[in-house]
């Protein structure tokens, strides 16, 4: 199992990327969500088995998406075992 906070910086707010993820997402055995932040930047938080949240992260920068993003904090954090299914939050 493994967990993440990435942290998307560039023209990532009001261009759809929340929902995109949201979409991409439901392709993948995830869990999590991903939100907006008041200095411009996404947050995604996403945990499950190792292999899918790669293959999540990997599908989310080889999309269309990547054209918005100048920069990609990727941080291990503890499991988020509390959640189910993958939610935009407001």
């Amino acid at each position: 199992m493994a967990s993440y906070q990435v942290l998307y910086s560039g023209r990532v707010q009001g261009v759809g990327f929340r929902y995109s993820v949201k979409q991409i997402a439901a392709s993948y055995e995830v869990v999590g969500s991903v939100r907006n932040l008041p200095d411009g930047r996404v947050e995604l938080r996403a945990g499950g088995e190792r292999g899918e949240v790669d293959a999540f992260l990997a599908a989310i920068e080889s999309s269309p998406l990547r054209h918005h993003v100048q920069n990609i904090e990727r941080h291990a954090i503890p499991a988020l075992a509390e959640r189910f299914g993958f939610v935009i939050e407001r």
